[in-house]
């Protein structure tokens, strides 16, 4: 019997109805449980897209140390795919991440460096540079790969078409690296030009992880701003109440930019009718437990 490996069974989540959030209009609200991927978010497919891909090409062999900046999923996903190929994975990543994040990383093995929070990821990002450009490791580099989107052409965007019947008409993500929304609007505008693509990026001011609102000097250059309709900006409150709502009223417990997509969701099922509109849960909440974001109301 030909059992599956680990790599196997990332992807193929599962898209689920709203039912109570929902009620009152006559749009369907579906949600893509990308916390149901084995290290437990959406970055597991392009972590694993981005060193198979290279190790495909010869760039990288196991063994090889592998630099990465992130903010924190992208983070795990990398060091349970380097755990599981056999790489030597140094992550870089401001201080102020979770507590869980943190651990989940060193767990797979992976070593962690910090900058401070005012650094943020764009100081992240010029260490990861600095030290490739000293010939200490060798870069992944999510915001400028094309193998992150390609991820999400291959596995998400087919998966959303196939899972709805090809009736998806608005599809809804958050912006980090952008990689999911550049790899799933591709697909999903080759099946039906006419599916409406809403990206979400934090309000000046709010810190939500796993949406940025990037300097213009640090935007992604995965990113293509043609292949996202239409940009909605989601403030710190508004996600954190959202994200409270997946799980006390459909039972969906998950992370901050998860609730902002909601968020997202609802603003759009406002505007149309008889709508089908999939957004993507990011994550798991347990990684935010440490927060206090979950902890029981005084």
């Amino acid at each position: 019997m030909d059992f599956p490996t680990l790599e196997d069974v990332v992807g193929n989540t599962p898209l689920v109805r709203l039912k109570r959030i929902a009620a009152g209009h006559n749009n369907t609200l579906l949600a893509k449980l990308e916390g149901n991927n084995p290290a437990g978010s959406v970055k597991d497919r392009p972590a694993l897209s981005m060193i198979a891909e290279a190790e495909a090409r010869g760039e990288i062999a196991p063994g090889d140390t592998l630099i990465e900046a992130t903010s924190g999923n992208t983070g795990i996903a990398l060091a349970m795919a380097a755990a599981m190929k056999g790489y030597r994975m140094v992550l870089i990543m401001p201080d102020n991440a979770s507590n869980e994040r943190k651990q989940a990383m060193a767990a797979f093995g992976a070593e962690l460096i910090p900058v401070t929070r005012e650094e943020g990821m764009e100081g992240a990002r010029d260490l990861a540079n600095a030290m490739v450009s000293r010939g200490e490791g060798k870069p992944l580099n999510q915001f400028a790969n094309p193998d992150n989107p390609m991820a999400h052409y291959r596995t998400t965007g087919p998966e959303l078409w196939r899972q709805t019947e090809g009736t998806i008409t608005h599809f809804i993500s958050s912006m980090g690296t952008t990689g999911t929304i550049m790899g799933v609007s591709r697909y999903l505008k080759e099946q039906n030009p006419d599916v409406q693509v809403i990206g979400l990026q934090p309000e000046d001011g709010a810190s939500i992880a796993g949406i940025r609102r990037w300097p213009e000097a640090y935007l992604p250059s995965i990113f293509e701003p043609a292949r996202v309709d239409r940009v909605i900006d989601v403030g710190q409150t508004e996600a954190e109440e959202h994200m409270r709502r997946l799980a006390r009223e459909e039972g969906i417990f998950a992370g901050v930019s998860s609730g902002g997509s909601l968020a997202g969701a609802l603003k759009v099922a406002e505007e149309v009718e008889n709508a089908v509109i999939a957004f993507i849960v990011c994550d798991r909440g347990d990684r935010y437990l440490s927060t206090g974001l979950y902890a029981p109301e005084q």
